[in-house]
């Protein structure tokens, strides 16, 4: 009887590529980064309350594992956004707040031509938590 326990069968490891103990297909690996399927163009606040939460999280979720779109981010939300084919209106300010704090926070504000004022619109902050 033949004692075979190859698990590397199962589990396939390219170790010139990742360190990782499964085999990914890189094409799905950046897909999964992607922070939309096609480009959206946010014309008003609403579509930015309806459409920007989600984006966002995406964001948060990269910058926690992507030091290089974190890097990016924290110097021109904007321009990273639209490079990821999210474009905003043009009365809509980012923040990036507390980029390096494990509490990162971006707020978005809406800020008319004429006024000296800006309105909070929507504001998501990465909280971890970790349970038992």
């Amino acid at each position: 009887m033949k004692s075979s326990s190859k698990s590397t069968d199962l589990i396939k490891v390219d170790e010139k590529k990742s360190n990782l103990p499964i085999k990914f297909n890189h094409n799905e690996i950046n897909h999964a980064l992607e922070l939309v399927d096609k480009d959206l163009f946010l014309k008003n606040r609403e579509d930015v309350k309806k459409y920007l939460p989600d984006i966002l999280g995406r964001v948060l979720a990269r910058i926690w594992i992507d030091k290089a779109f974190k890097d990016n981010f924290k110097l021109d939300p904007k321009f990273v956004l639209n490079e990821n084919g999210v474009f905003l209106p043009d009365d809509m300010i980012l923040e990036f707040q507390k980029p390096n704090s494990d509490r990162p926070k971006i707020i978005v504000y809406e800020k008319k031509p004429d006024s000296k004022f800006k309105v909070r619109v929507v504001q998501l902050q990465l909280v971890m938590v970790a349970g038992r």
